[in-house]
């Protein structure tokens, strides 16, 4: 391959628009979504599905970069299918996107590997802020969503407080100091700027601290932190904070 087909190549590669998949029992509601989404020339609708069980296989036959997630909805619950959507050999990202911002929903959503959680009242603008957000690595929480998050763990102490920190150890003083601003709520580029990194260096520590940690994303990575009783790096335990819409 010469070196000019090499760089169209990369070009294509790094322009190629976010495939993306709605996932919703409310067909006016997938319409919508679809329309919106659509009107963003960086996204890619490539499927749809009604429940749960049918985004799981849309997301197998079709390659999913990022989903939206219902999270009522029949033959499998929204919960249930971002758990089985991200343990596919080729995983999409997940925002679950409902009209509840109860506990449950908001804590088993992230706990299944969901990278972000918005109520479907969120400016249109930043449903598709988020799609862009999360297909390229970071998280975005609701206000509501964010604000449930840290209000339990300011009055709750988490009991796996000693495996964080034994999961902690195995991070590079480097890795730490990534993961105090990823904890911070800092997406890659953020972090690149604060700690004169590449953003693809920022990219390859992200992808070891989630291994380390035994998580599947930044949101998780930024509980375990607080679970851990800091921010990777600090003694006091306060809350994480996440990009919210």
């Amino acid at each position: 391959m010469s070196p000019a087909v090499g760089r169209a190549a990369s070009t294509a590669a790094s322009t190629a628009a976010i495939r993306a998949m709605i996932v919703d029992d409310d067909a006016l509601v997938r319409l919508g979504l679809a329309d919106l989404l659509e009107g963003d020339d960086g996204i890619e609708v490539v499927a749809q599905a009604a429940d749960g069980l049918g985004a799981v296989e849309q997301a197998t036959a079709h390659r999913v970069d990022v989903a939206l997630v219902d999270v009522r909805m029949p033959r499998m619950d929204g919960i249930t299918a971002t758990a089985r959507l991200r343990e596919l050999p080729y995983a999409p990202r997940v925002i679950t996107l409902t009209t509840f911002d109860l506990d449950e929903y908001v804590y088993n959503a992230l706990a299944a590997g969901a990278d972000g959680f918005l109520l479907k009242d969120t400016d249109p603008a930043e449903i598709l802020r988020a799609v862009h957000l999360v297909a390229a690595g970071s998280a975005m929480l609701h206000p509501a969503a964010a604000r449930r998050l840290i209000d339990r763990y300011h009055r709750t102490n988490p009991p796996g407080a000693a495996t964080a920190r034994a999961r902690l150890e195995r991070l590079t003083p480097r890795e730490r100091d990534v993961l105090t601003l990823l904890a911070r709520g800092d997406t890659n580029a953020d972090i690149a700027a604060s700690l004169g990194m590449r953003e693809s260096t920022v990219k390859a520590h992200v992808s070891r601290i989630l291994t380390a940690l035994e998580v599947t994303n930044r949101v998780q990575a930024a509980l375990l932190a607080h679970d851990a009783g800091s921010s990777a790096t600090s003694s006091s335990a306060t809350a994480p904070t996440l990009p919210r819409a």
